[in-house]
């Protein structure tokens, strides 16, 4: 297979394959990311084709990202029975079948259904935590590096995709930049088919980083159904109050980032006679600062307290959303807002992993980081149903912006009622 033709190849040069599942799961992340963002680039154009306000097309966007989150702790239990790849295939095959229906879509409970709940299953069916049971299953070591250069594939999705589809759409029409989306998405699943695998035994390796010599342990045989496994982990995680404080932080995390900016930001800023192209730029700017500011806190989270980062994050965050109001939305203004806004938008998600795996194990962290991410995306839904709703009774999106920015303040304070690990230790490993 070609996997194993390339393990041994890149074994031969001390590089291992872990580095190359990393590379795999950041391409699919980095379409999906397209995916996920292309319906902040849609909505004036659907509003000006079928008439629908605002307040409809968020509905759908509401149910995708609630279903997004719910789905993830059954994400996790499926990546646990069925593999890897045979599940982020399908997933991704789920996703194309709903993009290209949408493509003759004439009415709203059309939008809901295909958007809002088959998209919100299929992308969910993998969510995080494909990149979490990758960064805990494959690496022994540098684990927060590993999850802050999958997630910051989120952001260089933006980067990539989002002034493209802007551009396509509004030379094209939708259904043009929807259809690359497809096609990109075929690249991504071709790219999984050839080159992910389960764990590291699939190809003769040990976890990167693990230097002993000892026969590895056989995986853990999956009992019971995949919602007795979701829900017993619920029951058994619901215990503890780290859980609920990382499940209240991330829902606030959800509620800042991808429900509103992600959604929103471009409506908002046409609101203030900012062009579509010029305001999905300004989220690919947002993305060229928040894949560096990713990288760098999963390489902080291994070094140093992961309540203490978690701290500046949401407090920067939430003063920057605070700011975005009173920056007049000059380009001075709003370039001050991007870089800090940038910075951390998802470089909540390494310490969090970090503290999942701290908290409940690094056998269970998909699990239990699959119902946090519930939450996450549970806060993504109400802040996308909510500003839409905001614009259309109160035909202003800052109200939404205020409400966030002071919840990012409120996440901040209480991650630190977390009790304090150990310092963890920098792990010497090669590359």
């Amino acid at each position: 297979m070609i996997s194993n033709w390339l393990a041994a190849a890149l074994s031969r040069r001390n590089i291992h394959y872990g580095w190359v599942m990393v590379g795999v799961t950041f391409l699919a992340a980095l379409i999906s990311a397209g995916t996920v963002g292309a319906p902040g680039v849609f909505i004036v154009p659907l509003q000006q084709e079928f008439g629908w306000s605002t307040a409809e097309i968020s509905s759908a966007l509401s149910i995708r990202f609630i279903l997004f989150g719910l789905m993830a702790p059954f994400a996790a239990a499926l990546l646990n029975r069925y593999g890897l790849r045979n599940v982020t295939l399908a997933a991704q095959l789920i996703v194309v079948s709903a993009l290209v229906l949408s493509l003759g879509m004439t009415e709203v409970w059309q939008l809901v259904a295909l958007w809002g709940v088959v998209i919100g299953i299929g992308t969910g069916m993998t969510a995080l935590v494909l990149g979490a049971t990758i960064a805990t299953r494959w690496f022994a070591a540098r684990r927060g590096l590993v999850v802050g250069i999958m997630t910051a594939s989120v952001a260089t999705g933006q980067l990539v995709f989002l002034p493209l589809l802007a551009s396509l759409t509004e030379r094209f029409g939708w259904r043009l930049a929807l259809g690359f989306v497809c096609i990109m998405l075929g690249v991504s699943a071709l790219a999984v088919l050839l080159a992910m695998r389960d764990r590291p035994s699939d190809v003769g390796l040990r976890p990167f980083g693990d230097e002993g010599t000892a026969p590895l342990p056989a995986p853990p045989v999956s009992q019971g159904s995949i919602t007795g496994v979701a829900l017993g982990t619920l029951r058994d995680a619901s215990k503890s109050t780290a859980f609920w404080i990382l499940f209240a932080t991330f829902f606030v995390c959800g509620a800042s980032t991808n429900g509103l900016v992600q959604v929103h930001l471009i409506p908002m800023c046409l609101d203030f006679g900012i062009p579509q192209v010029q305001a999905a730029s300004l989220l690919a700017a947002m993305g060229i600062f928040d894949f560096f500011g990713t990288i760098m806190s999963g390489w902080l989270s291994d070094r140093y307290d992961n309540r203490w980062l978690l701290f500046w994050y949401y407090g920067l965050r939430g003063l920057s959303l605070i700011f975005l109001p009173f920056s007049d939305f000059s380009f001075y203004g709003l370039s001050v807002f991007a870089m800090f806004y940038g910075l951390d938008w998802i470089a909540t998600v390494p310490p969090t992993v970090r503290l999942t795996a701290q908290k409940f194990g690094p056998e269970r962290a998909n699990l239990v980081f699959g119902w946090i991410f519930a939450g996450h995306q549970l806060g993504a839904g109400t802040a996308a149903f909510g500003a839409g709703f905001s614009r259309t009774v109160y035909q202003s999106y800052l109200p939404a912006f205020f409400i966030a920015g002071a919840l990012c303040v409120f996440a901040s304070l209480i991650v630190l009622a977390l009790s304090r690990q150990p310092k963890p230790k920098p792990q010497a490993a090669m590359a």
